[in-house]
């Protein structure tokens, strides 16, 4: 049977500050990876993972299971953090990321580690796996949810629109995508380089029910979940409005932390960040 988490919302936003500075110690010891979507999408993770998905750690391929993809492979650290926190493999193990021999790949490897769906790395996907999965399941009339993970630089890559086209047809209403609306890439700021407004206006057009949310807002999260189990009409696409580098003052909104990892005393400053509040401490 799936495990169920009865996690105050104080509770799960205390998990998932935890779950941050486990990101920034992984990155740490790994020398390399990406800092600033990892630690974004915190909350995000949080709320999926211990308030809305069905799953079970210890029978990680349960047939009944929700399944999320992660089409933003990179930010990895977050997933890797995430999983071990609900029970799929022991913490210990987040401090191999990107080693050899590591089941913590650089991407997720559906090889490699329970919990993990599918492989990804190349960015728009994702959202195609996904839909292939919420199809299988319409046409077998399962009850289970499909959520895929997307990055809003990933939607400069046409598949994503393309892939929008065909769930929006097909009315796959037990399909829920999430966007890390950051606007940050890799070369730098969204709307830049290739700007993606009207987004909620785009996807409404391609027949998509479309929600608004701040990412950060764990009550928010979790009824906008709930509001996309409730529409039948539809897939839905909840665009989740983030901070890159949330909880690391000097990472906030900077494009420079993308894909890079701090270095000693970056690190002391960040996990100093991240457990205080104003000068409060939120936790030991």
């Amino acid at each position: 049977m799936p495990v169920c988490n009865q996690l105050s919302i104080k509770e799960l936003s205390d998990l998932a500050n935890q779950i941050r500075e486990d990101v920034i110690k992984m990155l740490l010891e790994a020398k390399s990876g990406h800092s600033a979507g990892a630690l974004g999408m915190a909350d995000v993770f949080t709320a999926l993972y211990f308030a809305i998905l069905n799953h079970d750690p210890k029978n990680p391929n349960w047939p009944d299971r929700d399944k999320l993809v992660l089409s933003s492979g990179h930010i990895c650290p977050v997933f890797y953090a995430t999983l071990a926190h609900a029970g799929y493999y022991k913490k210990q193990e987040l401090l191999t990321l990107r080693k050899f021999d590591s089941r913590l790949q650089g991407h997720p490897s559906s090889l490699e580690l329970p919990g993990v769906e599918v492989s990804s790395g190349p960015l728009g996907q994702g959202i195609s796996q996904a839909i292939g999965m919420a199809l299988a399941n319409k046409l077998d009339q399962k009850k289970s949810e499909i959520y895929c993970v997307m990055s809003d630089g990933e939607l400069n890559q046409g598949q994503s629109w393309e892939a929008f086209m065909f769930a929006g047809k097909h009315k796959l209403h037990n399909l829920t995508a999430i966007i890390d609306r950051n606007n940050i890439q890799i070369d730098g700021y969204t709307e830049d380089i290739m700007p993606l407004e009207p987004l909620a206006d785009k996807l409404k057009s391609f027949n998509w029910h479309v929600l608004e949310i701040d990412g950060h807002n764990m009550e928010e999260i979790i009824d906008a979940c709930h509001k996309a189990k409730a529409i039948f009409e539809q897939p839905v696409i909840i665009i989740a409005h983030t901070i890159p580098g949330k909880g690391v003052e000097f990472m906030e909104n900077n494009p420079e932390w993308h894909g890079k990892a701090p270095d000693q005393n970056q690190a002391k400053e960040a996990i100093k960040d991240i457990r205080t509040l104003k000068g409060q401490i939120l936790y030991d």
